[in-house]
């Protein structure tokens, strides 16, 4: 039997990992049989030496099996999808992917995170709406998931308990970005809930983990082989995060935008990703034959309301009381009678006339996280109603002294220089040139 020694001096020194080597790894971080210290010199020879795709496969399949894998009713089969961000400002996709994937006969089992970024994760944007649980056993996600069609749940203690082990010691130990190191963690939990399909938004650009789009699409490359491995079809779609994702950023304002948008009123961009994403996934079910008729299909799903009445339905099956979950999903809600709203706002003006050429997601994301809507340590709470709302579109031609941005704040307050660092994330000028703001630069098709 090999120590785990000898398997940190193999992998510092450049060598490969045997598969039962990695299976000794995996064993010994989810039984804790392995010194905290021993686990962190294994993680950063990792990511100094990498692994080959041989061990990424073997990594990913072990972390994967550390748990509870669910098995789902075998008419099933060929529907169970689900898709992953790598994380972007004002990325609320998910909130409307799922229940339109579930309107168009998907079962969606969308295991999400919460931030630890710039800004809140899914969960926390769902944990918004007074009421809604996000902790559901896998009983309940299969009740779930038979009822309505869609659920998003954090992750339960029996799946990939490997993975919370390594990824609390990745942040502490900083491996975060390594490649084998991150495909393996998305991988394996999306393996875990035995998809047929799984679609990835690998985000690039100023506001993204990735600020180019070759070491996207190498990031990118090494999650869709690594599903595909798995038996998952997975495709990945390559996108730009510059800006910001629609109009608001924050946790209950981008609920407010969501559910806008699955009233047949949203922002163009958001559009563009929820159909490619869907689409991508409808193609890979084979439930449409190419990717424009998954997009119309998403689409109609979207604009008729059927998505709509899927969120509704996963709202109340997930603990939210049916009078509130109307309220939000009625034509003309009053989201503020159930969504706290900030104490206080405050406008930004422009300061001068011209054309709106760029906002810079990550300065505004930065901001935010500094009054409150995110958080910087695992557990720390998040304030809900603290977040911004664009009152301009790129390619928008303003008037000096019009507002271009609303800041929702409680405490802290915004200080001078955060209220310069907004100022400055806008830039105004004049462009000769008229081009489409479009996000999704490149697909990758399931291997």
């Amino acid at each position: 039997m090999t120590s785990v020694q000898d398997l940190i001096r193999k992998k510092r020194d450049g060598e490969t990992l045997a598969n039962e080597e990695i299976k000794t790894f995996i064993d010994a971080v989810t039984n804790k049989t392995i010194q905290d210290c021993q686990t962190g010199a294994m993680l950063m020879a990792i990511w100094q030496k990498g692994m080959v795709p041989e061990e990424v496969e073997t990594l990913t399949r072990e972390m994967m099996s550390s748990g509870e894998v669910m098995s789902w009713p075998k008419e099933w089969a060929g529907l169970v999808v689900d898709k992953h961000s790598t994380g972007g400002v004002g990325d609320k996709v998910s909130l409307v992917l799922a229940p339109a994937l579930a309107a168009c006969g998907c079962k969606v089992p969308m295991i999400s995170g919460r931030g630890l970024a710039h800004t809140g994760g899914t969960l926390d944007k769902l944990e918004s709406i007074p009421g809604f649980n996000i902790h559901q056993s896998a009983a309940q996600i299969l009740e779930i998931l038979g009822s309505v069609g869609c659920c998003i749940v954090g992750q339960t203690e029996s799946l990939v308990p490997a993975d919370r082990v390594l990824y609390d010691l990745r942040d502490a130990t900083s491996t975060v970005n390594s490649l084998p190191l991150i495909t393996a963690s998305i991988v394996s939990k999306k393996g875990a809930e035995s998809l047929s399909a799984l679609v990835l938004d690998v985000k690039f650009g100023r506001a993204a983990l990735y600020k180019d789009l070759d070491s996207a699409r190498e990031l990118a490359q090494s999650l869709v082989h690594a599903g595909n491995l798995l038996g998952m079809r997975t495709a990945a779609a390559l996108s730009c995060m510059d800006a910001v994702i629609g109009r608001y950023v924050g946790n209950s304002l981008e609920v407010m935008e969501s559910l806008e948008t699955l009233k047949g009123r949203g922002p163009e961009d958001l559009m563009e990703l929820v159909t490619t994403l869907g689409g991508l996934l409808l193609q890979m079910t084979g439930s449409v034959s190419d990717l424009s008729e998954g997009r119309r299909k998403i689409s109609d799903a979207v604009i008729g309301g059927a998505a709509l009445s899927k969120f509704q339905a996963m709202m109340e099956a997930q603990g939210v009381a049916n009078e509130t979950a109307r309220s939000l999903c009625s034509a003309h809600s009053d989201y503020y009678s159930v969504l706290r709203k900030a104490e206080h706002q405050m406008e930004l003006k422009m300061p001068t006339d011209g054309e709106v050429l760029d906002v810079d997601g990550l300065a505004l994301a930065e901001v935010l996280h500094k009054l409150g809507a995110g958080r910087s340590k695992v557990g720390e709470p998040v304030n809900h109603s603290v977040g911004a709302e664009l009152l301009v579109s790129l390619g928008q031609r303003v008037s000096k002294g019009a507002s271009w941005l609303r800041l929702h704040f409680e405490t802290p307050r915004p200080t001078a220089d955060q209220i310069d660092r907004l100022q400055g994330a806008l830039t105004v000028g004049s462009n000769t040139h008229t081009h489409t703001h479009t996000l999704v630069r490149e697909l990758l098709p399931p291997q």
